[in-house]
């Protein structure tokens, strides 16, 4: 038992006897535990924060490099098309 549960037994042992006291803690400690099972899979843990910011560091990376790409590409298209608009634009005159 844990200091929390000796305190209670210990109250609830004066007003109701050992082997009552007894019953009544392990009821709460069991409700507790089933309680806490049944909200676990709901609940983060450090672990699964750590592993959700890993994940949202590698999509923000990608992402940059995506945009860094597609600027590269945006920018090599204008070049491209204002080289050929020029040299339609110098033979038509």
């Amino acid at each position: 038992m844990v200091v929390s549960e000796i305190t209670l037994y210990n109250v609830l042992k004066i007003k109701l006897g050992e082997q009552e006291a007894q019953t009544v803690v392990e009821g709460i400690k069991q409700e507790v535990r089933n309680e806490f099972d049944n909200k676990k899979d709901t609940l983060a843990t450090k672990v699964d924060t750590n592993t959700l910011k890993e994940e949202i560091l590698n999509l923000k990376i990608d992402m940059e490099r995506s945009f860094r790409d597609n600027l590269k590409w945006t920018v090599a298209t204008i070049i491209a098309c204002t080289g050929i608009m020029l040299t339609v634009i110098k033979f038509i005159h």
